[in-house]
């Protein structure tokens, strides 16, 4: 299975820096041809590695609020939920979730409105042990790659996944595994219960 090489990353670096970057372009800054360039961004997009493409919007600018982070304290095993029922929520910018079940949020709302934005979020606000919430000064989004190497889990047992890897798509979602072996065990466990169904 072929990993990501300099080309690869190249490429990456100037899609985020500019995801409506011509192909072109891209081909005359990385020495190859631009169907060359569609060639690889489509096998990145298989791999996984590009999810889609995305347009970051100024929400200051297109409603009136102020941009607030919101730090919130979950109830125990209720992270999930909350984060979920943050994220749906049209004033929500970004939001992330830690391991111990804080959620943060970047959100633009009246500052009155903060505890409306958690009411219509949070199904049960029980989920909500407490929250902060703070004026944004200022924010920057930049995604960046610092030097990534391709190394996905295997989906069987969990090993990192290297060149040696195999690959394989099931109803259109890609699978990565670190042998042989793990790619048929799980296939044959994925058909197996696909048929059961």
């Amino acid at each position: 299975m072929r990993g990501l090489d300099d080309t690869d990353r190249e490429i990456l670096d100037l899609l985020l820096s500019d995801a409506r970057r011509p192909y072109s372009d891209i081909a005359e800054q990385v020495g190859l041809s631009a169907p060359a360039v569609s060639d690889r961004v489509d096998r990145l997009h298989e791999m996984g590695i590009i999810r889609g493409f995305t347009v970051d919007i100024d929400r200051s600018l297109l409603r009136s609020g102020v941009p607030v982070l919101i730090n919130i304290d979950a109830a125990p095993g209720r992270g999930a939920a909350v984060a979920a029922g943050m994220a749906d929520t049209d004033a929500v910018e970004h939001s992330f979730r830690t391991a111990d079940d804080h959620v943060l949020v970047t959100a633009t709302v009246h500052q009155t409105e903060v505890g409306a934005l958690l009411d219509r979020a949070v199904e049960d606000m029980s989920d909500v042990a407490d929250y902060e919430v703070r004026l944004l000064a200022d924010s920057e989004w930049r995604p960046g790659l610092a030097g990534p190497e391709f190394a996905p889990d295997c989906a069987e047992c969990g090993n990192t996944v290297d060149e040696e890897g195999v690959r394989r798509t099931l109803d259109g979602e890609p699978y990565y595994f670190c042998c042989e072996s793990c790619a048929k065990r799980f296939v044959d466990q994925y058909e197996s219960l696909k048929d059961g169904i």
